[in-house]
């Protein structure tokens, strides 16, 4: 993230003093910062335009890093993802138990101990006997694309369909204030008053989603790294396990 620029710190102090000095012998008020001086000038709009300029500078960026929590059908996931048009990489947990995924063009990996195989209620949605769960815990499985488990678990590395659900604030749109994500000055604008959800979106360079608050306490998300690229790499022969044709159920 940009760091605020200590020239700007020093030109606010400044002008801090000489307001509080004009104030005192004055009487005047109403002397302050202009909280949109050298940005990228998003906070001047309204709510719904922010937002369209916000989404649009998601769905243009070729990468982005995704961590927080999601809230959905009454379980909790906590992400940590690396997203980009031709797959993802990263970690999810769900009801205790970490997996890693890793996606490569339409191939899938799944990763994740003996314990997430084996268990009953596990994210797999079964579970396998512990000889099988031995062979796979530790190893990225191939996990088929007609398995029913291949599009619940791709959702979490496809960086457009995972956006286009989460970048969402319900009811009227306001703005509330400027305020600051990990050192970048934001605009934050609201869904019916916070309600709906808060979003806040960078106020430099160009204005990416930073933070998001989801509707009715359905999870917090940061979103860094926009436009990074990192690198996917095809996990070796020894590391993977092609399990077949269905990943185990009860």
């Amino acid at each position: 993230m940009t760091a605020i620029p200590q020239g700007r710190t020093r030109r606010a102090a400044l002008l801090s003093a000489l307001c509080a000095l004009v104030v005192s012998g004055t009487g005047l008020t109403g002397c302050s910062e202009d909280p949109d001086e050298g940005t990228n000038g998003v906070g001047k709009l309204p709510a719904a335009e922010i937002q369209r300029k916000s989404r649009a500078a998601a769905d243009s960026a070729t990468a982005v890093r995704l961590s927080g929590s999601v809230a959905t059908s009454g379980r909790t996931y906590k992400l940590d993802m690396q997203l980009k048009a031709d797959g993802a990489t990263g970690s999810v947990t769900a009801q205790g138990a970490t997996f890693q995924l890793l996606r490569i063009g339409e191939q899938l990996y799944l990763k994740a101990d003996a314990g997430f195989w084996s268990h009953a209620d596990g994210a797999a949605g079964g579970k396998a006997d512990a000889a099988v769960a031995d062979k796979l815990g530790g190893k990225f499985v191939r996990v088929p694309q007609g398995d029913p488990s291949y599009k619940k678990f791709s959702g979490f590395t496809e960086k457009d369909v995972l956006l286009d659900g989460l970048l969402t604030l319900h009811g009227t749109l306001a703005t509330d204030g400027h305020h600051e994500q990990a050192g970048t000055r934001t605009i934050r604008i609201t869904g019916d008053k916070g309600s709906g959800g808060t979003l806040d979106v960078s106020l430099e360079g160009t204005p990416y989603p930073l933070s998001l608050t989801r509707a009715g306490g359905a999870g917090t998300l940061t979103f860094a790294s926009w436009g990074e690229d990192f690198a996917l790499e095809q996990p070796g022969k020894d590391e993977t396990v092609d399990y077949g044709k269905q990943l185990p159920t009860s």
